[in-house]
């Protein structure tokens, strides 16, 4: 135990989506208390209420000058992630924060900085990485049934209209990372530059402050060391696309690939014939149940993969709950504080998987010219 004697002393800051996370934290064996903190009294009082919450806030700041904390989980709005972060840090906390890490290059670095200052660790809270699906998608890859990975899409649709004001007229590949991460951490790569294109034109009532214009945005990743052809896209207005946040990877023995629709269709599991008959091989075509991965999990949080208090939260309306996901980004976090180690999605990660989208955006808007992702 690197924090306290009797656990890890957490803080979540903002509690839209960060609601879900109180409960879990609540009841991991490795963590002592919960604070919460949010500007809006009417959000934290109810929150506190239903998770029986003592140590409650009405800011970042507070927080960190009231009381004693190990850590701080921030999910605040995704403009203030980086001055957030950087704040916590600077007081010598544990972060870990939703994605993505920051909106420019400079903040990337920036946040780099502070980590190092502070010799303490940062973790991006990607669910994309931790679901159910991924999860099942490691397992194949690390077997080698899949054999020699060729081509990955990766994708993520959703309409974020009427959500908060600084959504408008955000580049679509700026919130990347939930489509690209799952393809760059089951082929262990890092993305060393793009080339993008942007599609359509946002409408007056969905532009915003970043003076972009692309309602969609696609992009071809080119990964160090690998030949991998990566494909992405990401949009956020002006598509009739129903809500996913999909990956699918495909070598040349087996194949996973997304269910097109989310909400009634199983992931398909494709697999190539050893042998041909007549022109081409036979492939096996195989709709699939994927397991869930509670097992994983501390006992005590392992009912987090399915269910929470409130099944009418956003996530679960619009997400499916991110695939189980929750409890396990919250027990890598708590578990890479107490064994002193890394997280799976540190620093290192994180800017590489934000930097990608923040290059496609760039390339897209200079016609497609490949752009080079910067080292971190």
């Amino acid at each position: 135990m690197t924090d306290g004697s009797n656990g890890i002393r957490i803080a979540v800051v903002g509690l839209g989506f960060g609601a879900e996370f109180v409960p879990i934290y609540r009841n991991h064996p490795s963590v002592a208390s919960v604070t919460i903190a949010d500007p809006r009294a009417s959000v934290r009082d109810a929150v506190a209420e239903a998770y029986s919450i003592e140590s409650v806030y009405d800011s970042l700041d507070s927080v960190l000058g009231g009381p004693e904390i190990d850590a701080v989980h921030v999910v605040t709005g995704l403009p203030d992630h980086a001055e957030h972060v950087i704040a916590a840090l600077d007081a010598g906390k544990h972060v870990a924060c939703t994605v993505p890490m920051a909106l420019t290059f400079d903040d990337i670095q920036r946040i780099v900085d502070a980590r190092e200052r502070a010799d303490k660790t940062y973790m991006m809270m990607e669910t994309a990485v931790f679901t159910r699906e991924f999860l099942f998608a490691q397992d194949l890859v690390r077997s080698g049934m899949m054999g020699e990975i060729n081509y990955a899409r990766g994708t993520h649709f959703q309409d974020m209209s009427d959500w908060p004001h600084y959504w408008l007229g955000l580049p679509p590949m700026f919130y990347a990372t939930h489509a690209l991460s799952p393809i760059l951490s089951l082929l262990g790569a890092r993305a060393s530059s793009v080339r993008a294109m942007g599609g359509g034109a946002l409408l007056p009532e969905n532009s915003g402050a970043y003076e972009n214009t692309f309602p969609v945005e696609s992009a071809l990743v080119q990964l160090e060391g690998r030949d991998t052809i990566v494909e992405l896209t990401r949009s956020l207005f002006q598509l009739a696309r129903p809500y996913t946040e999909s990956f699918s990877i495909f070598g040349d023995r087996q194949g996973f690939e997304w269910p097109q629709m989310e909400s009634s269709q199983q992931p398909l599991l494709y697999t190539l014939a050893d042998r041909s008959v007549d022109r081409g091989r036979p492939i096996a075509i195989e709709r699939i149940t994927v397991p869930d991965r509670a097992d994983l999990l501390p006992e005590p949080i392992r009912r987090y993969t399915q269910r929470i208090a409130d099944k009418t939260h956003r996530s679960f309306v619009q997400g499916g709950g991110h695939g189980g996901s929750h409890p396990h980004m919250v027990h890598e976090f708590v578990s890479s504080i107490v064994e002193g180690r890394s997280p799976i999605v540190d620093h290192v990660a994180a800017a590489n998987w934000t930097a990608t989208g923040l290059a496609a955006h760039a390339s897209a808007l200079a016609d497609g010219e490949a752009v080079t992702i910067p080292r971190f």
